[in-house]
């Protein structure tokens, strides 16, 4: 009898993988879990969202300690009275182009406007690659990057972060598959699994490949597609792990290192914390199961290679 196993196809993906939908809203298919779920399958809801230009997004006042901070380090934005914030429009809920095909919208720039707030700045969002913001934060093209950006120790030689959300990913399978829940290295074994290459997924996937060879399991079989295939609608999450695994990744805000921004980054942070707004934001955006309690200046990275 042939391996049926071998037959059910499985995504590997950031968590924020979604099911988009148009006409002013969405449907994003998310992990929305917490201890009482009861398991990562029961873990997927649906959720509907605002995709229109008109956001009425979240606000906070002028944190004092925020701007003292930038006041005392020196900092001088890249264009007077603005925060110029980069963002990768390519992955909603994080981040997105609204039903204008022009205005920014999605979790990662309701935080940048958040910052902005915090240090009594206008917020100047920037759409770009995600693989161009290196070069923009250390051309001085872009003040900071908010666009799911997971701190290394190799990245902290060059910028500075202030965390922001726990780095979280998931298995997504469709929706009619037996695969009830993946939380360990022999639930892949024999599987097809779709994954992008180069990626925190793909790593983690292989280190749990080899553990299963070596315990005698069959192999995974890697499937790589330019496209994401949780993004069809039709796809359920059936397991989520951080994305560092086994070490814990963060993501976090960036800038160039020893500039001066990021203490006031992570204080109009951390008071849109503790005044709510930060969980208002990641509730908005259906991202409230990679909340952070606090951020933290340049926290620990993921490990040199």
């Amino acid at each position: 009898m042939a391996n049926t196993k071998k037959k059910a196809a499985v995504l590997v993906a950031a968590v924020a993988a979604v099911a988009v939908v148009g006409g002013g809203v969405a449907a994003f298919a998310l992990n929305q879990g917490s201890e009482t779920t009861g398991g990562a399958a029961e873990a997927a809801s649906t959720q509907t969202f605002n995709l229109t230009a008109d956001q009425n997004r979240l606000s906070i006042d002028e944190v004092p300690g925020a701007v003292a901070a930038l006041e005392a380090s020196g900092f001088t934005p890249i264009e007077a009275g603005k925060l110029t914030v980069a963002t990768s429009p390519f992955a909603a809920p994080l981040a997105l182009y609204a039903d204008d095909d022009t205005t920014l919208i999605g979790n990662e720039v309701d935080l940048a406007s958040l910052i902005a707030d915090g240090l009594g700045l206008e917020l100047n969002i920037q759409a770009t690659a995600w693989a161009d913001w290196p070069l923009g934060i250390q051309s001085g093209k872009y003040d900071l990057i908010t666009s799911n950006v997971t701190v290394t120790e190799e990245r902290k030689d060059l910028y500075d972060f202030a965390s922001y959300r726990e780095d979280l990913l998931g298995f997504y399978v469709k929706a009619d598959s037996q695969i009830k829940e993946i939380t360990e290295a022999k639930d892949v074994a024999g599987l097809n699994v779709v994954v992008g290459s180069g990626t925190n997924q793909e790593k983690i996937l292989q280190a749990w490949d080899e553990e299963n060879i070596a315990a005698g399991l069959d192999p995974v079989q890697y499937q790589y597609f330019d496209d994401d295939a949780a993004e069809n609608g039709e796809t359920k999450l059936v397991g989520t792990f951080n994305g560092g695994f086994p070490e814990h990744a963060n993501i976090a805000a960036g800038t160039l290192k020893d500039n001066g921004l990021i203490e006031g980054v992570a204080l109009a942070l951390n008071a849109s914390i503790e005044g709510g707004e930060y969980a208002e934001v990641l509730e908005r955006w259906g991202l409230t199961s990679e909340a952070v309690s606090e951020s933290e200046v340049n926290p620990a990275g993921l490990p040199r290679e």
